[in-house]
């Protein structure tokens, strides 16, 4: 379609780490997910060859991944990380040179309901992918995304950087923590040597933006109360996050990725991304701000009397990642809020421009860039 060459014409201009994806044959676990639907249209719009490997989406009447038409922009291969067999046969068909691997159990509350299959999709999906890429010659890169939820976290008011120890206290932190163990313990005993692929883990703070409906999470839960004219039930007001744009992490994974393509084996360890130190801010501000900004909505604020646990308390040292590969977040809070508000309504406006919307958030982005 004409908006789509027109889009990749101009991305493609953008930072050199970017243009380094035209023509590459890039491989993205979780593809049908939030983040991994923005960067697969990412990477789409840069001239890569797209391939998606995932289990189909869970509302194709809303999900980012089928509202945005992205099946029809890449090659989806529908597959369960669970199944080593799948995923080795999606890596030998294709040849990728760089994968993401974004697939996950990505929710808190369902890892509680769900802990088996959170630990046998965050581990052993892990396990699979690599043990399937090691095999794999062309690839010269793997980005393994895990969290900022992958530390052990004492709830010290410490910012946690690259070399804290890992952990976790609910089953869903606690599989991003093995995720990162698995992942090193591979880089070391098998990603070795010349002609062997680089492997760099990456941890983000608490994404928004456009196209996330997932249960149990801040903005979505939002947006429906809004649809519904009811308040927005808060069970954890006093927890801080990290907020950030969906766009800030993606752009740090693609920063990394060109790294690892390039042969920089000091890049093959673990990364934060994080946003700017003035977007740690508390889950009842951020909701009361968000609705601000929409003009319509309210907050009430319910204790959460489940007795499931979650970190009061998590923010994220970008240092690292600033000084080595020149990340640096564009978007401070407010400006996150309303571009991502503003997704929202226009999507509800007509539900036929979701992939316009995000092209022209992209395009937006991407010339903000330094």
């Amino acid at each position: 379609m004409a908006v789509w060459s027109c889009a990749v014409e101009n991305l493609v201009t953008a930072p050199a780490y970017l243009a380094l994806y035209r023509d590459a044959n890039v491989l993205i676990t979780g593809h049908t997910g939030f983040k991994g639907a923005w960067l697969s249209l990412w990477l789409k719009n840069l001239g890569a060859n797209v391939t998606g490997f995932a289990l189909p989406p869970e509302d194709i009447k809303r999900d980012l991944y089928a509202v945005a038409n992205v099946e029809d922009e890449i090659n989806s291969v529908y597959g369960d990380l669970r199944d080593l067999t799948a995923v080795s046969t999606v890596i030998k068909d294709i040849r990728p040179d760089i994968i993401f691997h974004l697939g996950a159990q990505s929710l808190v509350r369902r890892s509680y309901a769900e802990p088996v299959s959170t630990y046998a999709t965050n581990v052993m999906g892990a396990v699979n992918l690599l043990e399937a890429a090691r095999h794999c010659r062309e690839t010269k890169a793997i980005v393994i995304v895990t969290s900022d939820k992958c530390y052990q976290n004492r709830e010290l008011g410490n910012d946690f950087v690259e070399d804290d120890p890992m952990g976790g206290l609910d089953p869903y932190s606690s599989s991003k923590g093995c995720a990162e163990l698995v992942t090193n313990a591979y880089r070391h005993s098998f990603f070795q040597g010349p002609n062997a692929a680089l492997v760099g883990s990456a941890r983000a703070g608490n994404v928004i933006g456009g196209g996330d409906w997932c249960e149990d999470r801040l903005i979505p839960d939002i947006v429906r109360s809004v649809e519904q004219d009811k308040a927005v039930i808060i069970r954890n007001p006093n927890s801080v996050r990290p907020w950030q744009h969906v766009l800030e992490p993606l752009r740090g994974y693609l920063m990394l990725g060109a790294q690892l393509t390039g042969g920089n084996d000091t890049f093959a360890e673990g990364w934060n991304f994080g946003p700017k130190p003035d977007a740690a801010i508390a889950v009842q501000k951020i909701a009361q701000r968000f609705v601000e900004i929409w003009g319509q909505g309210s907050v009430k604020s319910q204790p959460d009397l489940s007795n499931l646990h979650e970190a009061h308390l998590l923010t994220l040292d970008i240092g690292k990642s600033q000084s080595k590969l020149g990340f640096s977040p564009v978007l401070d809070i407010e400006e996150t809020l309303k571009l991502t508000a503003d997704w929202y309504r226009k999507f509800l406006e007509n539900p036929e421009n979701a992939q316009t919307l995000c092209l022209d958030q992209l395009l937006d982005y991407t010339r903000r860039l330094p």
